[in-house]
């Protein structure tokens, strides 16, 4: 196994791809009763046009079927469902999809190996039928229904459409009622069979382990499989500029809800990490918790609580967004945009970075505290290609020059956009 050791943080991550091309990554945590593991897929709701390796033609499926299959894989042929299962052995199972990956989990503190048999048997042999399709179908579109109503879901979409002509991300995980009504067993199983190959996989294990001996008990219960060529993934071109400006949908809500979204471009692979970081910088000095923006909007009675901001990225899509509630979205929106000019016109304060980047740093290094945590971030960062320990190293090469060229190639004005939704 390579050992990747980070002295800032004393961890040491265990990792080996295996022959059937399983990348298995192992974060022992001495002491810690606490043992969590998750097993991902690099197959999200944005891959649904590819071509399966070994063939030329495209494959192209409804949206929402990486959403699906997650669902359908507890069902077991036995009439068994193995998130009862798990249950049963006391250990806190779940899945989820998201726009990249697809990924199965349990924590537990006692009956890990017990829980590992059952664990690595469901993700490994899936059950479709015509029926237990069909059923699916009926809770999923709940499910859909369900979210349609939720404002603050409704809030997050509306920006991505804003944003966002062509590229997938900007519809839901989950596909559509019409969508997914297309599905069917045929389609499950080419998926997983395209998918969840090991070649295409990743394992992130954190507790209180000795890494060889977990790598063996991982490698007795894997069945037999070759690893794939590469899926070639379809994407749309999609244009840099955004669809529309502002979007507002009435709802019933307590108070207004917004979303502030700025388009970007992805950045080259060895950029992404450090300019992940000089934006949550910058988002931190512009509208964070101790900026003067904040500060005065809170005095002014605009909003009572910081607003969530994230920047999320992948291969083809990169975007900033900032959520929360306000009385005045509108004036919420031109007060910061005035504030990003002034940023832009001044220059970052050195002193002001200097204490952003230390709380930043803290932040990182806290997540190491929390096997959850560890595992999690690991595993979505791998398939994005980076090493998490890359954000302790890379946060010490940030200086307020680079910042200062970020602030103004991403934050500009005609790439903003603004998703309402209120009474």
């Amino acid at each position: 196994m390579q050992v990747i050791e980070n002295l800032k943080v004393k961890e040491k991550l265990y990792t080996e791809k295996l022959e059937n091309g399983l990348t298995v990554m192992i974060i022992p945590k001495k002491g810690i009763q606490k043992k969590y593991i998750i097993w991902g897929t690099n197959y999200g709701s944005n891959d649904s046009t590819f071509i399966v390796p070994g063939e030329t033609k495209i494959t192209e499926v409804p949206k929402g079927v990486a959403h699906f299959l997650e669902h359908k894989m507890f069902e077991q042929e036995n009439g068994k469902n193995s998130l009862d299962v798990l249950t049963a052995l006391g250990v806190n199972a779940n899945a989820y999809t998201t726009n990249n990956h697809t990924a199965y989990l349990y924590e537990c503190t006692d009956n890990f190996y017990e829980a590992l048999d059952e664990f690595m048997d469901y993700v490994q042999h899936p059950y479709f039928t015509d029926e237990n399709v069909e059923k699916e179908k009926g809770i999923i579109g709940q499910e859909i229904m369900m979210y349609d109503d939720y404002p603050d879901w409704k809030v997050y979409l509306n920006a991505l459409e804003c944003m966002y002509h062509k590229n997938q991300v900007k519809l839901d995980i989950t596909g559509t009622v019409e969508t997914i009504s297309h599905i069917d067993k045929e389609i499950l199983y080419k998926c997983y069979n395209t998918f969840y190959n090991p070649s295409n996989m990743a394992m992130v294990i954190s507790g209180d382990f000795e890494p060889e001996k977990l790598l063996e008990e991982i490698k007795k219960r894997l069945i037999y499989k070759k690893a794939n060529g590469e899926i070639k993934r379809i994407f749309e071109d999609e244009p840099k500029e955004i669809v529309k400006e502002k979007v507002v949908q009435n709802m019933e809500v307590s108070q207004p809800l917004y979303a502030i979204g700025i388009k970007d471009v992805p950045a080259e692979q060895k950029e992404k990490v450090k300019k992940h970081i000089s934006i949550e910088v910058l988002l931190n000095l512009l509208i964070g918790a101790s900026s003067e923006l904040y500060k005065e909007l809170y005095d002014m009675g605009n909003c009572y609580s910081t607003p969530s901001i994230e920047y999320e990225f992948d291969k083809n899509y990169a975007h900033i967004l900032i959520i929360g509630q306000s009385t005045e979205p509108e004036k919420l929106y031109n007060m910061f945009k005035e504030e990003v000019r002034k940023f832009i016109q001044n220059g970052v304060n050195e002193k002001d970075f200097e204490r952003i980047k230390k709380m930043i740093y803290g932040e990182y290094v806290k997540e190491y505290d929390d096997v959850v945590n560890i595992s999690r971030m690991f595993l979505s960062d791998y398939f994005k290609g980076i090493n998490s320990f890359d954000y302790l190293e890379e946060i010490n090469t940030i200086n307020v020059e680079y910042l200062n060229q970020v602030l103004k190639d991403v934050f500009n004005e005609k790439n903003m956009i603004l998703s309402v939704v209120k009474n």
